[in-house]
């Protein structure tokens, strides 16, 4: 009996012994098995990113995302391109094409379409457009791409209208060729527009949604023009991006997917208050 009780239990621990090997292998093989993306960010983009890398549907996709942040556009694309990070999302197209346009060290591509967020003119002493009176002075972007946007924001608007050639595919104060109310266009940090709306020296701003948002401001209630979802703002569009020679990765490919899943986009909708477009479009519409 006593012989049979020593028979069983030893087998009872070679058993739980090899489980728990098997377990620890099967782990360390799964782990092995996904694979890790580097994808860096900065602001609001950045709690997407550490929220879609917590899904489970990545790592079903066999994905292990770090995330890193960054504090401006420059330094993450240069990152991007000598491989610190393999993928970034923080910027529109048109941003992506100056920048390639300016740099000498190699050149970035799209992965796909994030989203638009609309930017907006916000005034605390106008409700419309038509309301701004003639002279007054309007703040926009001193940022190249943002100034850009600025100005088709207001053309789209009727107040001004652009011609002439532009410098990387951007447009400059230069560019106003017809300024019916001869509006005084001021140039501003992104971070300094939302302030002056407090200021009654200035009739109305221009102002991207990231900083709207910190500033308490939704683009569809409280701004009195805003851009729209078309082919005049396909080029203001977000976009995930990667050095050109990785652009056809599978894995980085991947990434589109997990953005465009009902889980990030129910994630999104809520943290930004229906403010950030989902936009899922190839990457020929935008070079089109």
């Amino acid at each position: 009996m006593k012989k049979s009780l020593k028979w069983i239990i030893g087998i009872v621990i070679v058993l739980v012994v090899g489980f728990i090997g098997y377990q620890t292998f099967d782990h360390h093989n799964t782990a092995s098995s996904s694979k890790t993306i580097t994808i860096g960010s900065y602001g609001p983009d950045t709690e997407v990113w550490e929220h879609i890398a917590k899904m489970p549907e990545t790592k079903k996709a066999g994905l292990n995302l770090k995330v890193k942040d960054f504090a401006d556009g420059v330094s993450l694309n240069k990152a991007t391109i000598n491989g610190e990070v393999d993928v970034n999302a923080f910027q529109m197209y048109s941003y992506l094409k100056y920048f390639n346009a300016q740099s000498k060290n190699g050149k970035l591509a799209p992965l796909g379409t994030t989203y638009l967020e609309p930017m907006g003119i916000y005034s605390k002493q106008y409700k419309s457009i038509k309301d701004l009176p003639e002279g007054a002075t309007i703040a926009i972007s001193s940022n190249p791409a943002n100034t850009s946007r600025s100005l088709k924001l207001l053309q789209s608007a009727g107040l001004i209208k652009l011609t002439g050639d532009t410098k990387g595919g951007l447009y400059g104060t230069n560019n106003v060729s017809d300024n019916k109310k001869d509006l005084k266009l001021q140039l501003v940090d992104d971070h300094i527009g939302p302030r002056l709306l407090k200021d009654k020296n200035v009739a109305a701003v221009v102002i991207g949604n990231t900083m709207a948002l910190q500033s308490g401001l939704n683009v569809f209630k409280d701004s009195i023009f805003h851009e729209k979802l078309d082919q005049s703002t396909k080029n203001n569009i977000n976009v995930l991006a990667t050095n050109a020679k990785n652009k056809n990765n599978p894995d980085y490919k991947k990434l589109v997917k997990l953005y465009h899943s009902k889980a990030t986009q129910k994630y999104i909708e809520n943290k930004f208050k229906g403010t950030k477009l989902d936009v899922n479009k190839p990457v020929s519409y935008l070079e089109n």
